[in-house]
């Protein structure tokens, strides 16, 4: 008996099959498009986090808050429109299956997915919410389309998104620890452990190259915009001093 994970024969979820199953090999289970923006995402969030709370660096806060914007607008699209195992109706399942899988983690014997497990959809589902009233709040604030109280629901927000992001990061490594997998190396390479059932035909390679031009023309345009800016802000210094 397998005391890692339910047989696939005893679950009802078709995604999820014992993590040593038979017939199990290298499978390419994330495509490159969900792979690039989930690193992404990481890049931008992080970056404008640490850049919020100074003037100096405000444009470069703002720039990586627009490119998490677009971030989250394709992954929802994707999430619709995508590869098998980034569609939503893949791996948003509902209360009881979280449970059950939350359940078996604790128990030592959690049920393997080839794709998000129900408890990692339920974080991803969170962040890409949090991440939305967050980009949105911060243009509002940013545009001056709102008082004080804007500035500090921004502000919990990502605080919010990044208390989310940690029990993710906790919730990844105690899966890669129980199910004997690099799950953060599958999010670089794309490739799981699974049946040959499971894994996807098409990576999507140009379409995350368009990506990856789209977000780079982006942030070289907006440094283009730095200089005048700096500019702009020098003469209103010296004017204010005169």
């Amino acid at each position: 008996m397998n005391t890692m994970s339910a047989s696939p024969a005893k679950s009802a979820d078709p995604q999820a099959s014992a993590s040593h199953a038979p017939g199990a090999s290298s499978q390419l289970i994330w495509d490159l498009p969900q792979r690039l923006v989930h690193w992404l995402m990481v890049l931008s969030f992080s970056g404008a986090y640490l850049t919020a709370e100074t003037e100096r660096w405000r444009l470069v806060h703002v720039s990586l808050g627009y490119t998490l914007a677009g971030l989250v607008i394709f992954r929802l699209v994707w999430g619709l429109l995508g590869s098998r195992h980034a569609r939503f109706a893949n791996f948003v399942r509902g209360p009881a299956a979280v449970l059950a899988y939350l359940r078996g983690l604790l128990q030592g014997r959690p049920q393997h997915f080839a794709g998000h497990n129900p408890a990692g959809a339920l974080a991803i589902v969170a962040m890409l919410g949090l991440a939305l009233g967050l980009t949105a709040s911060g243009y509002a604030t940013y545009t001056d389309l709102g008082g004080e109280w804007l500035e500090e629901t921004h502000e919990l927000l990502a605080n919010g998104l990044l208390a989310v992001i940690g029990l993710h990061v906790l919730g990844v490594l105690v899966s890669s620890w129980l199910h004997r997998e690099n799950l953060p190396r599958a999010m670089i390479t794309g490739r799981k452990q699974a049946g040959p059932e499971q894994g996807i035909r098409r990576s999507w390679a140009p379409l995350a190259a368009l990506i990856l031009v789209a977000v780079l023309g982006f942030w070289a345009w907006q440094w283009q915009q730095a200089p005048v800016a700096s500019a702009a802000s020098a003469q209103q210094h010296h004017d204010d001093d005169d």
